[in-house]
């Protein structure tokens, strides 16, 4: 499904359909073959992986950490948390809509998926619905500056301070928005097209050149660096959110998670793929142990944690 010629928006938006509903049904998207990127990454964690058993079938698709807790979600409103990445435990959403990104900030965990279904909680474990303002599809959530974002189908954007209350914004865009980061006082928003969208307070955004046609599908911030990732191993470097540059990763493979620890950044992807850096220019493939694609992965108490198809969870160290 990587795109070889040129193809019109509406074939585009097909493929974006496709893709996503293959996800939402446990199936795993098409990707070119790996290969070795450039030297990067140190050989602590992020090296080496270990498969962990999650206890359900459905499709991770995002995990977080925060307040000594891993939460992940996914497929039919699964939401899964463990203090250790090893250990998982099943919790009730109250939802059997798909959740697709969660985030923690200001004390609450807020997870997000289909249908404008937005969740929070203190603890990982009772969850609350909310009501969102939206019911298009919501892809991507995070938190700084004290307001929460989260981004969907259609460009669109919300706000909030506490998880509760949503304001719905203008995000200057129709391209589906993927996935949303905060650092250095700017939040950014990636996705369909190559889109790039930045703002200082989650309200007002600002187009930006990319430099790519390809879906861009996370975005994380780390070590003075946003990395964004995507289709065809798409990788783009920032130092400010504003300015883009192409990087090298090594391989053809669907890119659509990122995260930032311990001086190292993962990206996740199609057929198991991980790589790491030390900086984000320079990439080095990783062995997870998994042909299972793997959507989201993050970084707390020590241990990387990425999940993905059929319930995959993997840990490093």
């Amino acid at each position: 499904m990587r795109r070889k010629t040129r193809i019109g928006p509406s074939w585009l938006g097909l493929l974006v359909l496709l893709s996503l509903l293959l996800a939402a049904c446990g199936g795993q998207t098409s990707g070119g073959s790996g290969g070795g990127g450039g030297g990067g990454g140190g050989s602590g964690a992020g090296t080496t992986w270990t498969l962990r058993t999650s206890g359900t079938s459905n499709s991770l698709f995002d995990v977080t950490y925060g307040n000594g807790t891993f939460v992940a979600v996914g497929n039919g409103g699964t939401i899964l948390t463990s203090s250790n990445g090893t250990a998982w435990t099943a919790q009730t959403s109250g939802t059997s809509n798909n959740l697709r990104g969660v985030t923690y900030g200001n004390g609450t965990f807020v997870a997000v998926g289909d249908g404008g279904t937005i969740l929070t909680s203190s603890n990982g474990t009772a969850w609350t619905a909310q009501t969102p303002g939206t019911s298009e599809r919501l892809y991507g959530v995070a938190y700084g500056n004290g307001t929460f974002v989260a981004v969907g189908n259609g460009g669109t954007i919300l706000t909030s301070s506490n998880g509760t209350a949503w304001t719905v914004q203008t995000p200057g865009t129709s391209n589906s928005l993927f996935d949303v980061t905060y650092g250095n006082g700017t939040f950014v928003a990636v996705g369909d097209g190559g889109t790039i969208r930045t703002s200082s307070n989650g309200t007002a955004w600002t187009r930006r050149t990319s430099g790519t046609s390809n879906w861009l599908f996370d975005v994380t911030y780390g070590n003075g660096t946003f990395v964004a990732v995507g289709d065809g191993g798409t990788i783009r470097t920032s130092s400010n959110g504003t300015a883009w540059m192409v990087q090298t990763s090594g391989t053809s493979n669907w890119l659509i998670g990122v995260t930032y620890g311990n001086g190292t950044f993962v990206a996740v992807g199609n057929g198991g793929t991980i790589l790491t850096s030390s900086n984000g220019v320079s990439w080095t493939q990783r062995t997870s142990g998994t042909s299972n694609s793997l959507y989201g992965v993050t970084y707390g108490n020590g241990t990387f944690v990425a999940v993905g198809f059929n319930g995959a969870i993997l840990t490093s160290p």
